[in-house]
């Protein structure tokens, strides 16, 4: 028998300054076994940074054909499409012409880049694609903030997020490795 996931329940508050959306999300998040707690934080992040009220978190890890998370217009179309990590440039593609935004989320540091070296030329074209990387420290602070029923803000002012609970603010400040010319 396959272990089960880890379920977390998350009360959101985001403040996003630089997009003007103010809204709270009650969210479930669910671990999958193989899932370390820095990638579950990675998604957190993902969902306070595009933030919106048809965002929603995807099969992920157990289906690779999903995204990590993804937001659909009202008509079912796929407005943004997120993956987590260093995806393969095939599967981009395939994302790319799903969806009007695709944004990866980068947080492995030097593999990151080794990633980006490798898939940078074969993905020039995707004028839809975003990708932007996550310090691994920042990432690892985060993780702090993991509880199994947790409250917390995020705070967008600037390019920089600030995590906050009652007890501990982590900030930090993706950097954009490549914008997308269109489908914002």
């Amino acid at each position: 028998m396959a272990p089960n996931a880890t379920i977390y329940r998350l009360e959101l508050q985001v403040s996003d300054m630089d997009r003007h959306y103010y809204a709270s999300h009650n969210l479930t998040l669910a671990q999958h076994p193989s899932e370390t707690p820095e990638r579950l934080m990675v998604r957190l992040i993902a969902f306070a940074l595009f933030a919106d009220e048809r965002l929603e978190f995807g099969r992920g890890l157990s289906t690779v054909e999903d995204a990590d998370l993804w937001q659909r217009d009202y008509g079912g179309e796929i407005e943004r499409w997120i993956d987590l990590g260093q995806p393969d440039d095939t599967c981009i593609r395939k994302a790319c012409a799903r969806a009007r935004h695709v944004v990866v989320v980068n947080y492995g540091g030097n593999a990151a880049d080794i990633w980006w070296n490798k898939v940078a030329s074969s993905l020039s074209r995707l004028d839809n694609l975003t990708v932007i990387d996550l310090a691994p420290d920042r990432i690892e602070a985060a993780t702090a903030l993991l509880e199994r029923g947790m409250r917390l803000t995020a705070m967008i002012q600037d390019g920089e997020l600030q995590l906050m609970s009652e007890h501990l603010n982590v900030a930090m400040t993706p950097q954009v490795r490549r914008a997308a010319s269109r489908g914002m």
